[in-house]
């Protein structure tokens, strides 16, 4: 037995008690039990880490709260005397600082001298070589339930490559802030990219955790052989969830850690799934500001019509936005109240009043954010929104019906 473990019973009766009274969301005033993520839950899975070698797949959101605020999982487990010897970073890096899209390198963990593995440059994938020796993966990161979002993509060829090894993976469930809407297009096979790997909606209304026991079992969507160029499948995945406690599909959840770098705030984080369209468009999203994702605007944006400006600059986190250092016409959505599933009116809004359309749209960006080809037809032809979502209907309604297998938590 690990030196450390002596004292595992002693910590984690700390912890569970600090736990009881961490502020991890912000609906403090609520007397209702606060969430407690999977990852806090230590006492419910440590025993499944112990004498075991574990690669653990996180970011700067994979933290256990403590008395002392929060202490990131691979420290806590380290603590602990659980042997963790490898950490496999998604987009945005281990410490979640890089841009949308930007290569991660593979690196050190300067505090624990842990590799770090990227799995957003020359690789997306573990490859067998990165899981040698390793006897069970980890999955914890924050998600925000919208499907562009790339962590659930990082999620499903993280569960590939532990199919193909013979290895078990437990996630340690997260809330979603976007769990309780369902909304958008539903993915078109032939649009599928790591913007978008499975059939479900822009919204899809799970958590992580239930999200992968979906694709757990829905193996033609784990190995993407759906559709006429769809390929081979692969085996079974051994999967295990530990889920989030006190939680329901509609339990407000205010995120305390940035997901990502600009998602920094909570309006960013409704807005997101509306105002991610925009990156498949000329138009910037409020990149390179102080608020990204609560505003809108271009050069093309037409100046007697749109009142409010900014001008896009490097920042951390969006070194090199669209229209840098230009100034930019749109909107300010930063005082939107009313934000509930995907709101097309903005884009629509944008596109009629840009000085040149045919430039407004990025081929083949927009499909691969929108996940299908028809929105950008429907948008051009002058289609109403509420025409568009009436077509997303069926897709939904069969998403639905998919989806209610695997619910971890009431929907109420």
């Amino acid at each position: 037995m690990r030196t450390g473990l002596i004292y595992v019973k002693n910590t984690i009766l700390s912890l569970v008690v600090a736990l009881c009274f961490s502020n991890i969301s912000l609906h403090a005033q609520s007397k209702s039990p606060q969430p407690i993520v999977g990852a806090a839950q230590l006492s419910s899975y440590l025993g499944k880490l112990t004498q075991k070698n574990i690669a653990i797949v996180a970011n700067q959101t994979s933290v256990v709260p403590s008395k002392h605020g929060y202490t990131h999982l691979v420290d806590t487990l380290n603590h602990l005397g659980v042997s963790v010897v490898k950490v496999f970073a998604p987009e945005h890096g281990f410490r979640g600082s890089q841009d949308a899209g930007a290569d991660v390198l593979d690196d050190k963990d300067p505090k624990t001298g842990i590799p770090l593995i990227s799995l957003h440059g020359v690789n997306r994938k573990p490859k067998p070589a990165h899981l040698d020796g390793i006897d069970l993966v980890v999955f914890d990161i924050q998600d925000v339930g919208v499907r562009f979002y790339t962590y659930i993509a990082t999620l499903q060829l993280v569960m590939q490559a532990c199919a193909e090894q013979g290895i078990p993976l437990l996630v340690l469930d997260r809330p979603n802030p976007n769990a309780h809407l369902i909304d958008g297009p539903v993915m078109e096979w032939e649009n599928k990219s790591f913007l978008g790997m499975t059939p479900i909606p822009l919204l899809y209304g799970m958590t992580i955790g239930e999200y992968a026991l979906m694709l757990a079992d829905q193996p033609s969507w784990l190995w993407e052989a759906y559709g006429p160029t769809g390929g081979e499948m692969g085996p079974k995945v051994q999967i295990e969830v530990v889920p989030v406690a006190h939680y329901t599909h509609r339990t407000p959840y205010v995120l305390t850690i940035p997901p990502s770098p600009n998602l920094r705030e909570s309006q960013a984080v409704a807005l997101y799934p509306s105002l991610g369209l925009f990156e498949g468009t000329t138009w910037n999203a409020g990149r390179g500001t102080e608020r990204p994702f609560t505003q809108v605007g271009s050069p093309m944006g037409d100046a007697k019509y749109f009142k409010h400006t900014y001008t896009p600059i490097a920042r951390p986190g969006a070194t090199d936005p669209k229209h840098k250092n230009k100034l930019c016409y749109g909107l300010d959505l930063s005082g939107v109240t009313q934000i509930e599933g995907i709101h097309l009116e903005w884009l629509i809004e944008a596109y009629q009043n840009s000085s040149d359309k045919s430039q407004f749209f990025l081929d083949p960006g927009f499909k691969k954010h929108a996940g299908t080809s028809v929105l950008q037809q429907q948008i051009e032809s002058g289609i109403s929104e509420q025409n568009i979502k009436k077509t997303w209907q069926p897709g939904i309604a069969e998403f639905k019906r998919i989806r209610q297998n695997y619910l971890l938590y009431p929907e109420h």
